[in-house]
């Protein structure tokens, strides 16, 4: 390409007006546009008439100069919007916050990223002030083991020697799961392929899961008749997930440790 733009440059010199282009016709289009065109050398060494357009990166008719005539120039947006309030209280809603385009995009640059972007969230509090919502959002849950490895001051400087609570635990029997459970083979995730369905598992609700003031941990279902159907899914592979409902809740958990989980 060096050897050829040297040959076309001494071509300039000894005949002028042989490479009109692209800057010397004042062309650059988006897309494809048939009559945005100059006479002149192409790319693929063939003198005649020559385009100016976007489309011509993939036909290969562009005229010598196009990527200095027309550089690429990629598209520009602006910071995110804070984001917005959930679009219900006490059930699982979406919120939203997007972005403006500042420049479009212009002579085959890359294209706009997304300009809105939506979150699950749930809002605990009614606009009355109640609390609600406990028995509705997932239950986020990880192997008892990690429990041995967290304290709960250091973890949540809200808990402190006068405000400790024992801690409850939450007996479920689960009703189903997805596949994604039983492919888990990496060490510290490797406690999902234990979970089955129709089986009984206990999580333990421990600060600092457990809420300072409410002393209840998020997804517990501890509000449920037991005949609703709550979610749950698996810290560290999102894919893991599923139902149960609840059976009891205890002072303590007895399940066995496969079948033992924590409330994160």
């Amino acid at each position: 390409m060096r050897i050829l733009w040297l040959a076309l440059c001494v071509l300039q010199r000894l005949w002028p007006g042989a490479l009109a282009g692209c800057a010397e016709a004042g062309r650059c289009c988006p897309g494809r546009d048939p009559a945005c065109f100059a006479r002149g050398w192409r790319l693929d060494r063939v003198y005649g008439t020559c385009f100016c357009d976007q489309a011509c990166l993939l036909t290969g008719d562009c005229c010598f100069d196009y990527s200095r005539a027309c550089p690429a120039r990629p598209c520009v947006v602006g910071e995110w919007s804070p984001w917005s309030g959930c679009a219900d209280q006490c059930k699982p809603a979406a919120r939203v916050r997007r972005r403006l385009v500042q420049q479009e995009p212009l002579n085959g640059g890359a294209p706009c990223p997304a300009l809105e972007e939506r979150a699950g969230c749930l809002e605990y509090w009614t606009r009355q002030g109640q609390d609600c919502g406990h028995a509705f959002v997932p239950a986020f849950i990880t192997t008892s083991a990690f429990n041995k490895e967290r304290t709960r001051r250091a973890a949540s400087p809200n808990w402190s020697t006068a405000t400790e609570d024992a801690g409850y635990c939450m007996e479920f029997r689960t009703e189903s799961l997805t596949h994604h459970c039983a492919m888990e083979h990496r060490p510290l995730t490797r406690w999902m392929q234990y979970l089955r369905e129709g089986y009984t598992v206990c999580v333990d609700c421990q600060p600092p899961a457990m809420d300072s003031v409410s002393h209840r941990c998020s997804g517990d279902g501890l509000d449920s008749d037991g005949n609703q159907t709550l979610r749950w899914q698996a810290i560290g592979n999102p894919r893991c997930q599923g139902t149960w409902k609840k059976v009891r809740r205890v002072d303590q958990c007895s399940c066995p440790a496969v079948h033992s989980f924590i409330f994160i």
